[in-house]
């Protein structure tokens, strides 16, 4: 017990970043940082949850798995006789606000405490030093979950565009059997291989490699286009904005806004991998918050200005499709505006894939340097200085499955793990000011402890809107993780070498 929950020393922390062969190189400023946080947050969920949020989630059979936690506690069983998820409609503006606070929160703790541990591994490493070595490993598990399937689904997706590309320019595409997943909900698709998928996360897995000054290099390159894409979009059909369109302002009333924030948080999760890139940041006693929170609130007025004018240009009933920015742009006829959105939610996807793969290769290397995972993990590579070994064999773990199955329909898990790590981060800042008041602190989170609070209750609000199934999926991969700390990673901690025994104490 006193192993599981013994913490990290900051300053040792630090220390072992210095050791010769676990050293990365340090080379992001604050304008690399900021790109890093835009390319994983605007993505593919931008244009594509959007939709859904604003027409709701209908199933074809309500069952008490698919209901809202919050739900099946208030109303039982009755619950479940509602199918699917109520829409925002043109409350979709506020459902992005109220996420936009809720993240605004969570970043603020991100920011106190990337300032002060500048270690790769970002929720995972403050676990460590806040909590004990079993929530570590808890949130590190948690936090591969959650890069790992959003990349999944976003490669899937970036697959499908990619041939609607192909077919807008050269009037061809690849055939089905080689451009979608083996599976699709549940059933065979008739395809053997999804391949762009595959090699586009083995591409980005190769410029990661190369290193993370080149990685940042060619995210700023994609940043710049889709966000050029984006605000042509803002810009370009404001005009066509009907105020027909936007009333009834709440059909659904106030449970339609809670519901739609509940979706559309999967396109605000990617803020936090900015904290990953501590260990390789200039400066991160500054240049960490500025990366944190500019990047949320340069998303976030992205993010209301596209809810407001998409569901002001067409009905919201209208969005229920997979592609609702195009679709809505071709009802109103402006078919060279959905190109170039086309465009931009392409190079978003991979953005979005750069960025999650990189922040999942650096927490696989953190864990593994404190020898909870195997030692390969944290190789690095003599001329390029980033950790190779993680970065292939992630890119591995998401490539492989993403091209057997269709994983678009797990971005609620996505969803609980990043909102339990928010949790985790903010009372890793209420432990901390209690127990090293008089450590430096470059950024400290204002009104603490009212912040981080506000910042729990709102997630935990977030995670109740979610479905029973995800989380029944969540506390399944949760035992799963804890099984294999007990057996492997318990054995092999660097802890459990600076603790000392039992007999050890009681020799003379």
């Amino acid at each position: 017990m006193n192993q599981l929950l013994k913490r990290k020393n900051i300053d040792e922390l630090v220390a072992d970043t210095h050791v010769e062969g676990k050293r990365l190189k340090r080379s992001l400023g604050p304008w690399s940082l900021i790109a890093f946080g835009i390319g994983a947050v605007i993505g593919g969920g931008i244009f594509t949850v959007t939709g859904t949020a604003a027409a709701g989630q209908h199933m074809d059979t309500p069952s008490i798995l698919n209901a809202p936690l919050l739900d099946l506690m208030m109303n039982g069983f009755a619950a479940t006789s509602t199918i699917g998820r109520p829409g925002a409609g043109p409350g979709l503006t506020l459902s992005f606000i109220l996420v936009a606070i809720t993240c605004g929160f969570a970043a603020l703790c991100y920011a106190e405490l990337a300032s002060m541990i500048p270690i790769a591994g970002s929720a995972y490493t403050y676990a460590y030093t806040t909590m004990g070595e079993i929530f570590a490993w808890i949130i590190g598990w948690d936090l591969i979950l959650e890069y790992a399937v959003s990349n999944m689904s976003v490669a899937v997706g970036f697959s499908a565009y990619f041939n609607v590309m192909c077919d807008y320019i050269f009037g061809a595409h690849l055939p089905q059997q080689l451009s979608e997943p083996f599976f699709v909900d549940g059933h065979r698709s008739g395809s053997y291989f999804n391949i762009p998928a595959f090699l586009i996360v083995m591409v980005l897995s190769w410029i990661l490699v190369r290193g993370v000054k080149e990685s940042a290099e060619a995210n700023n390159v994609m940043v710049v286009i889709k966000l050029g894409a984006v605000l042509l979009f803002v810009f370009g059909a404001a005009h066509a904005v009907q105020a027909s369109n936007l009333h009834p302002f709440l059909p659904n009333g106030f449970p339609g806004v809670m519901s739609g924030a509940a979706i559309v948080f999967f396109a605000f999760i990617g803020f936090d991998s900015v904290s990953t890139a501590a260990e390789e940041c200039q400066n991160p006693q500054r240049n960490m918050p500025v990366g944190i929170v500019g990047t949320l609130i340069i998303c976030g007025i992205l993010y209301t200005s596209v809810a407001f004018v998409l569901t002001g240009i067409v009905n919201w009933k209208t969005l229920d499709n997979a592609a609702p920015v195009a679709n809505a742009l071709a009802a109103i006829g402006m078919s060279k505006l959905r190109f170039t959105v086309t465009v931009g939610a392409l190079l978003g996807m991979l953005s979005s894939l750069l960025v999650y793969q990189y922040g999942q290769a650096r927490i696989w290397f953190a864990m593994s340097r404190d020898r909870l995972l195997p030692d390969v993990f944290s190789k690095v590579h003599k001329k390029y200085q980033t950790p190779y070994v993680s970065t292939w064999l992630a890119g591995l773990a998401v490539g492989i499955p993403a091209g057997i199955w269709d994983i678009g329909t797990l971005a609620d898990l996505s969803n609980i793990g990043t909102l339990f790590a928010f949790v985790i981060v903010s009372v890793g800042v209420m432990i901390l000011r209690r127990s090293q008041p008089d450590r430096p602190r470059s950024f400290r989170v204002p009104l603490s402890p009212f912040t981080p609070i506000l910042s729990v209750v709102c997630c935990f609000a977030l995670m109740l809107g979610l479905p029973l199934e995800t989380w029944i999926r969540f506390f399944v991969w949760l035992f799963l993780g804890l099984f294999i700390y007990l057996l492997y990673g318990k054995k092999r901690s660097s802890l459990r070498a600076s603790t000392p025994t039992p007999a050890a104490t009681l020799a003379p």
